[in-house]
C-alpha cells in the first residue's frame, strides 16, 4: 500500500509513469498544462496515463493527491503480465476499462450537451462529497465555467 501525501503528484505530464494505481482511499484529480480539471478519482477508481499504458509515450496529465490518499501500486508490465496469464485478471482489466470509459464518455456528454447549471446538478447528484472535499476554482474547472460563474449557479441551488 502507498501512501500519498496531499498535494504528491502520482502522474506528472511530460513523463512516463510506469505504474498504475488503485486509490483505496483519498481523492486524486487529473489536470492538464492548463491547469484544467477533466477528472476526480476516489475509492475504487484507477489512476493511470493512458498514453503511457498503451503506447509507452509521456503522458499529458498530471494527476495529484488532493487529500492523503491510499493506493495499491503496480507497474503497467506487470499487470499486463498477468492479463496475459490469469484469465481472472485479464477480466477484470477489460471490466475496469469498460467502467472507464462508460465514465468519460457521460463526461463529454455533459460537457457537450448540458448547461453549467445542469452540470452542477448532474455532479450535486453523483459526487456530493466533492463539494466539500475539492476547493471551488477546481470544481469550476471541471465544470469548464468560471468561479464567477459557479457562484452565480451555487446561489441558485441553496
Amino acid at each position: 500500500m502507498l501512501e500519498v501525501k496531499k498535494g504528491e503528484l502520482l502522474v506528472k505530464s511530460g513523463s512516463r509513469n510506469n505504474f498504475v494505481y488503485l486509490i483505496a482511499e483519498g481523492l486524486v484529480r487529473g489536470y492538464d498544462a492548463n491547469d484544467v480539471t477533466f477528472w476526480f478519482g476516489e475509492a475504487g477508481d484507477v489512476v493511470l496515463s493512458l498514453k503511457t499504458y498503451t503506447g509507452d509515450l509521456p503522458g499529458y496529465e498530471s494527476m495529484e493527491a488532493l487529500e492523503k490518499t491510499l493506493a495499491y501500486k503496480i507497474k503497467i508490465k506487470d499487470l499486463k503480465e498477468l492479463y496475459h496469464t490469469n484469465i481472472h485478471w485479464a477480466n477484470w482489466g477489460r471490466a475496469m476499462a469498460e467502467k472507464e470509459l462508460v465514465k468519460a464518455e457521460k463526461r463529454l456528454l455533459s460537457r457537450q450537451f448540458l448547461s453549467a447549471g445542469e452540470r452542477y446538478a448532474e455532479l450535486m447528484e453523483q459526487h456530493p462529497n466533492l463539494l466539500q472535499r475539492v476547493p471551488l476554482g477546481m470544481i469550476a474547472s471541471y465544470l469548464g465555467i468560471t468561479q464567477v460563474s459557479l457562484s452565480r449557479i451555487r446561489a441558485e441551488y441553496r
